[in-house]
């Protein structure tokens, strides 16, 4: 395969292995998979999901939910707090589709009730300890409320309670992720406990991480798992220990443009523009934007700890080579880099290309 830009390289089989051990676990537990589609925007993995049984999906916004209904998926979560400004788009894609939307504020399930036109299902999103969006999990009277609210219209009808545990994100070991895992699913059963007593309704439980998903096995108590960046994986994946270093689906191929001896610095074609500006900290303290890694007969090899991605300008990316590895490479090379984040580095990259050659579509834009 010639490669002569930055180029973002994906293992099909890597990705099919990913999605078919998910799909595996949800079936083992008797729960949905609905895997969040915002990590590869791509309708032709989205067939790969297809093909393996995956029926329903989560996405982020309303353009993404238009762009795979319009590839043939028919229930969709916008796992997103709804913009009522978007309602317009949202009455649309509501006559045709199945779609799921988030609520945590009053004003939003009342502008709903008076702009929906058509019976729409809502989940409230709970804080269970990310502190992004969602009302905190023990903020009863609240909740409550909301879920009246809800229960009181008639165009809208209450799925259940919805949390995303991103905290996880923040783990190092297996037993942290297992951790806020128990903790997440323990406060999910005991507000929905909560909710049947109020004579609320039977309230579903839906999770959504790629952490939590990825190491714990038991998901017996909730309904649903949304996660997203299993599909391909990524360094932030392997340093929280969420995945391994071979289940890495996608890798950077990026052109040496030139090389610095004195610092033993090679400078690559691909920056922010292409990786993002994500990073990892090492365990020296020091920003990683990408490991280097070996190629092995044309094939994938392991990752190199002493030479990395060192900083990211909007087009040049610079490698801090061990001098090993610096002699190895010549300007006009192709160097393998493991990026940080696989979600943004898609989005940001647009495009990709399978390790076959051909090339496929990363956004929906």
């Amino acid at each position: 395969m010639k490669i002569s830009v930055p180029t973002l390289l994906i293992d099909k089989k890597l990705v099919l292995k990913n999605i078919s051990k998910m799909v595996e676990k949800a079936e083992r537990n008797k729960v949905l998979l609905r895997p969040h589609f915002k990590t590869h925007q791509s309708a032709e993995i989205g067939k790969w999901f297809k093909e393996l049984g995956v029926k329903a999906i989560s996405v982020s916004s309303v353009r993404m939910a238009k762009c795979f209904a319009e590839s043939g998926w028919d229930d969709i979560t916008i796992a997103f707090p709804v913009n009522i400004l978007e309602i317009e788009e949202i009455n649309k894609l509501a006559k045709q589709v199945k779609l799921n939307l988030l609520v945590e504020t009053k004003e939003s399930i009342q502008f709903l009730q008076k702009n929906i036109e058509t019976s729409i299902d809502l989940w409230i999103k709970i804080d269970t300890g990310y502190h992004r969006t969602g009302i905190k999990w023990d903020k009863q009277k609240q909740i409550f409320e909301i879920a009246k609210e809800i229960s009181n219209s008639s165009q809208l009808n209450l799925m259940g309670i919805l949390t995303h545990a991103g905290h996880s994100y923040k783990s190092r070991t297996n037993t942290q992720i297992l951790e806020i895992h128990k903790e997440t699913i323990s406060r999910m059963l005991s507000l929905k406990s909560k909710l049947v007593e109020n004579n609320l309704g039977d309230a579903k439980i839906s999770v959504g991480d790629t952490p939590t998903a990825s190491i714990a096995k038991d998901f017996s108590d909730v309904d649903e798992i949304r996660p997203g960046n299993f599909v391909f994986y990524d360094l932030k994946q392997l340093q929280i220990s969420s995945c391994t270093e071979d289940e890495i689906a996608i890798r950077f191929a990026c052109p040496v443009v030139a090389k610095n001896e004195e610092r033993l610095e090679l400078v690559i074609d691909g920056g922010a523009i292409h990786f993002s500006k994500d990073f990892i900290i090492n365990e020296e303290g020091k920003q990683i934007f990408g490991y280097l890694t070996k190629m092995n007969e044309g094939k994938w090899g392991t990752m190199i700890t002493d030479s990395y991605v060192s900083s990211l300008n909007q087009e040049h990316g610079i490698v801090k080579a061990s001098e090993e590895y610096f002699n190895k490479i010549t300007v006009g090379d192709t160097v393998l880099i493991l990026p940080v984040h696989a979600c943004l580095a898609a989005n940001v990259m647009g495009k990709g290309k399978l390790t076959s050659g051909e090339e496929i579509k990363l956004n929906c834009r």
